[in-house]
């Protein structure tokens, strides 16, 4: 690990914590005309996922920052114009367009990875090539069928030819159809003075933790190399030449940096009550998470059932600038079911009850049960409040 200059700019753990909420698009007026677009922009990266109880996840990052925007156009915000594409960063994400060229790192890494877990057929990838340049964007199922009859994992060869040009960068997923991606040719999908792999790798890694630095606001190394998933030793060797700052953190054990930016005026303003996806990126990190506001959180939908503490898909409630609870939401019918909530204490009841509401006019929803709660002293004012 390279030595870390000694900062010059100490924050108190609340400064950290407010630098935090602006940087990812929490406090001060949102720019209400730049709208999903441009939440993705200063995010960087919106992570994919398959569960979808309220919503799917890249639909609640928006709607946490903006309020109720309307689930197609969501979609339509990300996918059309070519705005966007998808690839591998944090996980699966939409990243804004213009970061195509930062990920020629990755690319090229994937081009030479000398063995894959599945074997392709000679001829395959060529057809597959061939396929989409005759006839446009498809999902794996128009070009050939995305599975061979089996597990989930059994991909057929057409697919393992499509996901692999993907890796490569030669095929863009241009948009989710029925969850399913729409693949189409980089040379149609990226615009022309995107489409290139001129910067090298330590360029790449220099822009990507420049961004992730100022979408984070301030983070320490292993925050901001996790933001799009590159190695502790790749931040170390781009760090000093990233344009971020080293600070220091009261009360956190370990080196920090911060987006100058973000220091150069107090962060000011409210911003809405919300309930957060876990994928969102201002949680999706849990040690991270924990150090900035005291609050421990996992998702437990890959946790068996009799094993889970909060829930399946439990999402926390941010208001105040604190998380200061988490429901588990499921639909039934036209009722937002609350199956299983918690609250930190009295101060939190007003909070979740107008999440939960706001949530369920979103969806389409025109009343809220509650289950099961932690306090259940608490749930008559929860009652109210929901009433």
């Amino acid at each position: 690990m390279t030595t870390t200059p000694r900062p010059a700019t100490e924050l108190s753990a609340d400064e950290a914590r407010r630098i935090v909420l602006r940087a990812q698009g929490f406090l001060g007026a949102p720019d209400r005309r730049a709208g999903v677009r441009g939440v993705l922009r200063r995010l960087g990266a919106v992570q994919l996922d398959t569960i979808s109880v309220l919503a799917r996840s890249h639909e609640l990052v928006p709607y946490a920052r903006l309020g109720a925007v309307g689930r197609p156009a969501v979609d339509a915000a990300y996918w059309t114009g070519r705005h966007a594409f998808e690839y591998w960063s944090h996980a699966a994400c939409v990243l804004p367009i213009e970061e195509w060229p930062h990920f020629a790192f990755r690319r090229r890494a994937y081009r030479r990875r000398p063995q894959w877990h599945h074997d392709l057929p000679d001829g395959t990838y060529e057809a597959v090539i061939g396929q989409l340049r005759a006839q446009g964007p498809l999902t794996a199922t128009e070009l050939g069928g995305a599975k061979n009859g089996g597990e989930w994992w059994d991909w057929s060869a057409s697919k393992v030819a499509v996901e692999r040009a993907l890796m490569y960068g030669e095929v863009v997923c241009v948009e989710r159809r029925g969850w399913k991606r729409v693949y189409d040719l980089a040379e149609r999908a990226v615009p022309a003075d995107l489409l290139h792999d001129e910067l090298d790798d330590a360029e790449c890694l220099r822009r990507l933790v420049r961004l992730a630095g100022q979408a984070l606001g301030v983070g320490t190394r292993a925050d901001i190399a996790d933001y799009h998933r590159i190695r502790g030793e790749e931040f170390d060797a781009v760090v000093a030449d990233s344009g971020l700052v080293p600070v220091r953190v009261r009360g956190w054990d370990r080196p920090a940096w911060a987006d100058p930016a973000a220091l150069e005026d107090e962060p000011r303003g409210r911003h809405r009550t919300t309930l957060l996806s876990p994928f969102d990126s201002l949680v999706w990190e849990r040690a991270r998470t924990e150090r900035i506001f005291g609050f421990t959180h996992r998702l437990e939908a890959y946790v068996p059932k009799q094993k889970r503490v909060h829930g399946y898909f439990a999402m926390p409630l941010l208001t105040g600038g604190r998380l200061l609870g988490r429901v588990d939401p499921a639909r039934e019918g036209t009722t937002l079911v609350a199956r299983q909530l918690s609250l930190a204490g009295p101060g939190a009841v007003t909070p979740m009850a107008r999440a939960l509401r706001e949530a369920a006019e979103w969806v389409g929803c025109d009343s809220v049960r509650v289950e099961r709660t932690d306090r259940p002293d608490l749930a008559p004012a929860l009652t109210a409040a929901l009433a």
